[in-house]
């Protein structure tokens, strides 16, 4: 039974110690909906990622009923560089103690840390989409995922043409821990909206680090260019289905693709897509304008099964933030950011051009005022302010003034987020 909550509320918000992980890690299983139980593989696995400061809970006597955590993370701006973010997940309220502010409070200390200790952004990804505008945070990148009916295609089953040189090779997970991370890196420098990637996710991702005991190993193939150097990996499975006249009926499911070059791209498609047995293929989350359906001589033959906002992103340090990221035209923006919590307000000037960025406080008249969630969905290229205008969520000051941000701010190519955390 759910228990009515009184207005004096005794709940204590505070950073876990360390004795007190398993009980914060339980709270996480309830919030989750998961089984209130923790597996011991699961409790050593995340154990190691514990740091003081960063895990929060809200206890009533010894018991948690709210968790909260943070970790250090980078996220690519457009152009390729690397800004420090505040990585959040583990948000949790138990079912019993919601409606208190619980999450409030521990938002509202985590952010002022994070901004304390000069991050330029927090990030998360959202489980409801309602829930995070109210602290700052705008949707910034989405994600798409494809249902691809093998026979219709049009692909030659046989498997792709590689070129001079060039090399598919399946692998196992010691040789991707090897060479995964220099991939990602070079990934994640040219995708705007990408978030950097630990040990700990690399040896989760193959086996070396095993929450419980459904792991399944993935079949993990590598694409190497003429020279040698390694462009593509991909992890799939496939399942085990026969028709009733013997025929497979197969579903492979792909885990994670990490390409750096469209030649990568090309070629582990066509080889997933030509595994003898393998009738349906299912991408998992990529970039929503990923180019996949047009590899395929019928792009009808990929369908979308899930489109959705992705990586959500809060502006701690507007003037950073702003000059973090490149810029292929010439202009000036001048905005009034507005922020209820009080921590990336004001009206800033920016200047641009393809040399450079510059933004600064001034007292000159606003072109656009916005919330600084707003400004997040604005940030990697991927919204339209003259869309958010029409939705009466950005107010133009000056006329056209959407219209020129739009000039100045879209990315020819949308931002991603290839990882969940």
């Amino acid at each position: 039974m759910v228990r009515a909550h009184s207005h004096t509320d005794s709940t204590k918000v505070r950073p876990i110690t360390e004795a007190e992980f398993p009980e914060w890690l339980r709270a996480v299983h309830v919030g989750f909906l998961r089984e209130p139980v923790v597996a011991e593989a699961e409790l050593e696995a995340r154990r190691s990622q514990f740091e003081p400061g960063r895990y929060l809970g809200a206890f009533e006597g010894d018991r948690c009923v709210a968790t909260f955590r943070s970790f250090e993370q980078e996220v690519t701006a457009v152009g390729g560089e690397f800004v420090t973010a505040d990585g959040i997940t583990g948000v949790t309220v138990t079912a019993t103690h919601r409606r208190r502010g619980l999450l409030t409070r521990m938002m509202n200390h985590d952010l002022a840390v994070a901004k304390e200790r000069g991050d330029v952004v927090a990030t998360l990804i959202a489980a409801e989409y309602r829930i995070y505008g109210r602290y700052g945070f705008g949707p910034a990148t989405s994600a798409a995922e494809w249902s691809i009916d093998l026979p219709r295609t049009g692909l030659d089953r046989r498997g792709p043409d590689l070129g001079a040189g060039a090399r598919i090779d399946l692998v196992g997970p010691d040789e991707v821990r090897k060479i995964g991370p220099e991939l990602h890196d070079r990934l994640r420098r040219a995708t705007p909206g990408a978030v950097s990637r630990g040990d700990w996710l690399w040896q989760l991702k193959t086996g070396a680090l095993r929450l419980d005991s459904k792991w399944t190993e993935p079949f993990f193939a590598v694409y190497r260019a003429a020279d040698g150097t390694v462009e593509g990996l991909l992890a799939y499975e496939v399942d085990d289905t026969w028709g009733d006249a013997k025929q497979p009926l197969n579903t492979a499911s792909v885990r994670a693709m990490l390409c750096s070059t469209p030649a990568a791209e090309r070629a582990l498609w066509h080889y997933l897509c030509s595994v003898d047995w393998v009738t349906q293929v299912k991408t998992g989350p990529r970039a929503p304008d990923d180019l996949l359906p047009h590899l395929l001589p019928d792009p009808r033959a990929a369908r979308i099964t899930t489109q959705s906002d992705w990586l959500w992103v809060r502006i701690l340090d507007v003037v950073r933030a702003l000059e973090s990221r490149t810029y292929e035209g010439e202009g000036t923006l001048v905005l009034e950011v507005v922020d209820p919590a009080g921590l990336a307000g004001g009206r800033y000037r920016l200047d641009v051009s393809p040399a450079g960025a510059s933004c600064t406080a001034t007292t000159e008249s606003a072109d656009l005022t916005l919330d600084v969630g707003e400004l997040a969905a604005l940030w990697l290229g991927d919204e339209s302010a003259v869309r958010l205008v029409a939705l009466g969520r950005v107010q133009e000051e000056q006329a056209g003034a959407g219209r020129g941000a739009d000039a100045l701010l879209r990315t020819s190519r949308r931002p991603w987020c290839p990882d969940m955390f």
